[in-house]
């Protein structure tokens, strides 16, 4: 079952993901992430701002695998998900309920 994890990001990073040309997130795979999971980007600028995007994972590099001992850390490849699309493909990983 896809899970929809809900992340902390800096507003310089934000803006990245937003205007589309930041495509992936380094992060410590300690929220056992999958592809086709969903990540709720929420902007954080020493508190939450209100804007919040939403991204599917695409792809999952473990770093260990690049470079031994560097722990559970991974590349997450991701796609923006528009808002009418998300709502639809969030139903349908909830099994038709939100």
């Amino acid at each position: 079952m896809k899970k929809i994890h809900d992340l902390k990001i800096g507003p310089f990073f934000f803006n990245a993901v937003s205007c589309g040309d930041k495509k992936a997130e380094f992060r410590e795979n300690d929220r056992d992430f999958m592809c086709g999971d969903f990540l709720r980007l929420r902007e954080w600028d020493g508190e939450y701002t209100g804007s919040e995007l939403m991204v599917v994972i695409t792809h999952i590099l473990p770093i260990e695998k690049l470079i031994p001992g560097a722990g559970s850390w991974a590349m997450l490849s991701i796609e923006r998900i528009d808002s009418v699309p998300a709502d639809q493909a969030l139903k349908s990983a909830a099994g038709g309920e939100l």
